[in-house]
C-alpha cells in the first residue's frame, strides 16, 4: 500500500527526513557516550551545561536539525530516546538515533 500526500507539507517529508538522517549518521558512527559528547560539542560549538536527560536529548535534536529546513514539520526526541519523531503532516515518521546515541540520551523518567 502506498501513501499519497494529502497536503503540500507532506511533499517535503522525504527531504526533511533525509537531511535529518544524514545529520544523525555522525552520531551512529560513535560507540560510546564520550565520543558522542565530543561530536556534539564539536558540531554545536558548545559543551554541555548540565548532565541530564533533557539536555542530552536537546543537544542530539539540535545536531539532528542543524542546517535542516523543516518546512512546517515538528521534530522531537521520542520519550524512549530511540528516535527523532517527525509530526505535523498527514503521516508521522520516526528516524532511529542508533544504539549508542539512544543509550546516551536515555529513556524519559516514568511518572509514578
Amino acid at each position: 500500500m502506498s501513501l499519497h500526500p494529502k497536503t503540500p507539507k507532506d511533499l517535503m517529508l522525504a527531504p526533511v527526513a533525509a537531511a535529518i538522517d544524514a545529520n544523525l549518521q555522525r552520531l551512529r558512527e560513535r560507540t560510546d557516550d564520550a565520543a558522542i559528547e565530543y561530536e556534539l560539542t564539536l558540531e554545536l560549538n558548545e559543551p554541555a551545561r548540565v548532565d541530564d536527560r533533557a539536555e542530552r536529548a536537546a543537544r542530539v535534536l539540535a545536531l539532528a536539525l542543524r542546517d535542516v529546513e523543516l518546512h512546517g514539520w515538528d521534530a522531537a526526541v521520542t520519550d524512549d530516546g530511540a528516535a527523532i519523531a517527525l509530526t505535523g503532516g498527514s503521516v508521522s515518521l520516526e528516524l532511529a538515533l542508533g544504539a549508542a546515541a539512544q543509550r546516551y540520551v536515555g529513556p524519559a523518567a516514568v511518572a509514578v
